[in-house]
């Protein structure tokens, strides 16, 4: 079996859109996702909302925190998922980045988010199943 892809979440504050994606890709995809997050400008929490909506869905955010993309411990990444809104290139030149256009919903209703951490789900899922695609291809 191939190690997990090292995949790194981004977002503006590291507290809503990234969050929900690390916290799900590592409770359902930790088979072939190493999940790690980071925000652009780190606001330095979970979103409360965002906290909520996880715990609903029975996905467990343990050990996770708001932090910035030159966090010390985060593993250089084999893919970046950029959720910011600012183009991935710029920065991110030297790795391999997807943009993925999800709203922010932070300082929204909990529909919203619930609405977004479905968006962001299905797009974990389809991204595990390509990812597992490539592995078996690859060996």
């Amino acid at each position: 079996m191939n190690a997990p892809v090292k995949v790194l979440f981004v977002c503006v504050g590291n507290c809503v859109r990234s969050q929900m994606a690390e916290a799900i890709a590592r409770h359902s995809y930790a088979d072939i996702i190493f999940a790690e997050s980071a925000g652009v400008s780190p606001l330095g929490f979970i979103d409360t909302t965002t906290q909520a909506v996880l715990r609903e869905r029975g996905i467990s955010f343990d050990g996770q925190f708001s932090k910035g993309l030159h966090y010390h411990k985060l593993r250089k990444p084999d893919v970046v998922i950029n959720m910011s809104g600012i183009q991935g290139t710029a920065l991110f030149p030297e790795h391999n980045v997807e943009e993925w256009e999800v709203r922010d919903p932070f300082g929204e209703d909990i529909a919203l988010h619930r609405t977004i951490c479905d968006d962001i789900a299905a797009r974990v899922q389809v991204l595990a199943t390509r990812l597992r695609t490539q592995a078996a291809s690859a060996g």
